[in-house]
């Protein structure tokens, strides 16, 4: 028996299709929106809209923008001799928080992953090597996610950029400030280990 009308229910998994929202969450935002007074929710949907058709990939970095290069990529303030290898764009906002890096990047949009049939060529990793080979690339930065995926990612690119001559670094990783030893795992404390550095 439907207790909502067809339409709510279709708002109600449409919700609950995006990540980590589950159903309840899924229905409290579908009242929400029907809550909202008609302009609201209009000018709500016209922006989601108006995202989807103008919003496209970088053609130089793959980073997501609404013109034909990133902000990044058209600053002439940044090192264009250093690329920053992330798997998503959100991975360009983190490293952006820290206010310390200040080459350019490279969106892999994913990594590779055989068990959800992700391969290499699913990923943006073509693109990556046309713009090493073209030369002035000094330092690639992997700065891929440290689990099993992120990892195979990072090996797997550094492995075809070798033949370039190009430096090729990971994101040191391991106790996180503010952090105890005695929660950290046997994988961090090895990598913390093999990561530190002269004080």
């Amino acid at each position: 028996m439907d207790f909502f009308p067809s339409a709510l229910e279709t708002l109600i998994d449409k919700f609950a299709s995006l990540p980590g929202i589950g159903y309840k969450t899924a229905q409290r935002l579908a009242f929400f929106v029907l809550s909202l007074p008609d302009e609201t929710a209009l000018s709500f949907a016209d922006a989601i809209t108006a995202a989807k058709q103008s919003v496209h990939c970088c053609v130089v970095c793959q980073n997501l923008t609404d013109g034909e290069l990133c902000a990044i990529c058209s600053s002439p303030r940044r090192d264009a001799s250093v690329i920053c290898v992330v798997s998503d764009p959100k991975g360009v906002l983190a490293i952006e928080r820290s206010h310390e890096f200040n080459g350019m990047y490279h969106v892999l949009h994913g990594v590779i992953s055989p068990m959800n049939n992700v391969s290499p060529d699913d990923i943006r990793v073509k693109e990556l090597m046309t713009r090493v080979s073209d030369g002035g690339i000094e330092e690639v930065i992997m700065a891929t996610n440290p689990d099993t995926e992120g990892e195979t990612t990072a090996r797997y690119i550094s492995r075809l950029l070798s033949p370039f001559g190009v430096k090729v670094t990971r994101l040191a990783y391991g106790i996180p400030v503010g952090g105890s030893l005695e929660f950290a795992d046997d994988a961090t404390l090895m990598r913390a280990l093999e990561g530190r550095m002269e004080m």
